[in-house]
C-alpha cells in the first residue's frame, strides 16, 4: 500500500516525538501564528480524485531548521457524505500523519504542530506529495464513503494567512450548531481516543454541554463518526445512571472509561477541575488551573507565550497536565467549554475564574455572566499579591468567598489530656512535616487533638509534653 513511500508507514509509529535536534523542518507550533488543517466536503465534481495540490515552497525547497506556515485543507466527496461529517475527517488528519516514520503531528484546528525527522528526509521524504498520497490512501481506506479525494498544502505565508481566517469561520459555524443542546437531554454521550498514541489512559469524554478537550470534536461530531466508523476511535457512551448531576457522574461514563483506560480511571466527574476530574491528554486548547492563595482558576492557553499569574508557563503546566492523568487543580480544557454552561459549575463556574489572557477573554466575553465579565484579571496582572489587590478593587465574587471561608475556619480547639503519667518525663517534640487537614481528629501516644470546623494548611506541627510542677 505504501511501496512508493520512502520511509514506513504504520499504527506502530502513532505517538513518535521528534525533538528540535532531531527535526529537519518544523510546520506550525508556538513559533508560527498561522496554520491551520480543515476538512471540506464538496460536490464530486469539484473534487479531483487523488489529486495533490502544493502552494508555496515543498519541503525540499525549506531551508533545514525552519519553522513555517503551514495550511492543510482536505476536500472529498461522495454520495452519502455530509457537512456534519467534516470535522470527524478533518480530526483523523492527526491521526493518519502520525502513522508516518519521522513525521509527528500535534493538536488540530489553528493549533496544529508538525515536524519532519531529519532522518525521514534522509531517506527521501522530502515532498508533501508523499503526506498527500499517505492520507489519500487512509481516508479511502477507512472512510468507504469517500469517493474523491483530494488534498491541498499551503506553505505561502500570505495564503495560509489568508485561509486561516477562512478556517476560523468555518470552526465557529460548527461549534455554534451545538450551541442549546443539555446533557439532560439526551441518551448517550460519545467518547474519543485518538489522543492515546500520546496519553495512553486518556479517555475524551465528549457531551452536548462538554465539548473535545481538543475543541474539534462536538457531540454531533461525534454521533456522525461513530455511525460511520462504528468501531473507530470515536464511539457511544450509553449515560447509565446518573450519580450525581451537579459534578456530572454517570454509570455509564464510569464504565466505558474504565474499560478504555484499562482500568487505570474508573470513576469521572465532567464538571469540575477536582477529585475526579476528567482526563487531559497533550491536544487541549487551554488549562484551568487553580490558584490557592486567591482560592480561584486561571485560564491559560496555548498560544500564550508569557508566564501566567502563577509564575508558571504553558508548556511548563501542560506538562503537569497531560498524559492521560487526573491532576486535581489542572485541568485540561477546549475553548468551546468554556462557552458552556457547564462550565466547571461544580467549582463555581465562571465566578471561581479569576485570571485570563485577553486574547481567550475576547473569544467568550459574550458567554462570561455579566456579574464577573469586568472583574476577571488578565496578564496585566502579573503576580499574587497584584490579583488579589485586583480582585479586591473589582469587587469579584471571589472575595465574598475569601469572607466566608474565613467566618467558617473557626481556630482550631487543641486539646491535650494526661493519659496516666506516673513520673516527670523530660521533655519531647513530635514533628509532622507538610500535614493538611480538615475536620480530622488525630489522636496519638496520649494525647487527642480535635480540630472542629477547620480548613488549615500545615507546614509543621510541633507538640511538646509539659513537665509537671510539683
Amino acid at each position: 500500500m505504501f511501496q512508493d513511500i520512502p520511509v514506513d508507514v504504520g499504527v506502530a509509529y502513532e505517538g513518535e516525538r521528534i525533538r528540535r535536534s532531531e527535526m529537519y523542518v518544523e510546520f506550525g507550533g508556538p513559533d508560527v501564528k498561522f496554520k491551520f488543517e480543515l476538512a471540506r466536503v464538496r460536490k464530486p465534481e469539484e473534487v479531483k480524485d487523488g489529486e495533490i495540490i502544493i502552494i508555496g515552497p515543498d519541503i525540499k525547497d525549506i531551508p533545514e531548521g525552519s519553522s513555517v506556515p503551514l495550511g492543510i485543507i482536505v476536500e472529498v466527496a461522495g454520495s452519502q457524505l455530509e457537512e456534519e461529517l467534516e470535522g470527524i475527517i478533518e480530526r483523523r488528519i492527526h491521526e493518519f500523519t502520525n502513522y508516518v516514520h519521522g513525521f509527528m503531528h500535534l493538536n488540530q484546528r489553528y493549533d496544529i504542530w508538525c515536524r519532519l525527522s531529519k532522518e525521514a528526509f534522509k531517506k527521501g521524504f522530502n515532498s508533501f506529495t508523499y503526506l498527500g498520497k499517505v492520507l489519500i490512501r487512509l481516508y479511502k481506506a477507512d472512510f468507504p464513503i469517500i469517493e474523491k479525494i483530494q488534498v491541498t498544502f499551503i506553505t505561502d505565508p500570505k495564503e495560509v494567512e489568508r485561509k486561516y481566517y477562512e478556517a476560523l469561520k468555518i470552526y465557529e459555524a460548527r461549534d455554534a450548531k451545538a450551541r442549546g443542546l443539555k446533557d439532560e437531554e439526551v441518551d448517550e454521550f460519545y467518547g474519543c481516543i485518538l489522543c492515546q498514541s500520546f496519553a495512553p489512559t486518556h479517555v475524551c469524554v465528549i457531551t452536548p454541554q462538554r465539548y473535545s478537550n481538543c475543541g474539534a470534536i462536538s457531540w454531533f461530531d461525534g454521533r456522525a463518526a461513530s455511525k460511520v466508523d462504528p468501531k473507530g476511535p470515536i464511539f457511544r457512551i450509553p449515560k447509565g445512571e446518573c450519580l450525581d448531576p451537579f459534578r456530572g457522574e454517570y454509570s455509564g461514563v464510569n464504565k466505558i472509561v474504565q474499560e478504555k483506560s484499562l482500568g487505570a480511571i474508573k470513576r469521572v466527574w465532567l464538571y469540575t477541575a477536582f477529585n475526579y476530574p476528567h482526563t487531559s491528554c497533550g491536544c487541549f486548547e487551554a488549562i484551568a488551573f487553580y490558584i490557592p492563595e486567591v482560592d480561584g482558576f486561571g485560564i491559560v492557553h496555548r498560544d500564550f507565550k508569557g508566564v501566567a499569574v502563577n509564575g508558571l508557563k504553558f508548556s511548563t503546566m501542560a506538562d503537569t497536565t497531560g498524559g492521560g492523568r487526573q491532576v486535581d487543580g489542572f485541568h485540561g480544557i477546549s475553548i468551546e467549554y468554556m462557552r458552556s454552561p457547564k462550565f466547571l459549575v461544580a467549582d463555581g463556574g465562571w465566578e471561581r475564574v479569576v485570571w485570563v489572557p485577553k486574547a481567550v477573554y475576547e473569544r467568550v466575553k459574550d458567554f462570561i455572566p455579566e456579574k464577573v465579565r469586568d472583574k476577571i484579571a488578565d496578564e496585566n496582572v502579573k503576580t499574587i499579591d497584584e490579583l488579589k489587590e485586583f480582585l479586591k478593587s473589582k469587587g469579584h465574587p471571589i472575595v465574598e468567598r475569601w469572607k466566608q471561608t474565613e467566618a467558617e475556619a473557626k481556630p482550631a480547639e487543641v486539646k491535650v489530656e494526661e493519659a496516666g503519667i506516673s513520673a516527670p518525663q523530660p521533655a519531647q517534640a513530635t514533628v509532622m512535616e507538610g500535614i493538611s487537614v480538615s475536620g480530622i481528629p488525630l489522636t496519638s501516644g496520649g494525647f487527642k487533638i480535635t480540630l472542629k470546623g477547620a480548613r488549615i494548611n500545615i507546614d509543621k506541627v510541633i507538640i511538646r509534653r509539659s513537665t509537671p510542677t510539683s
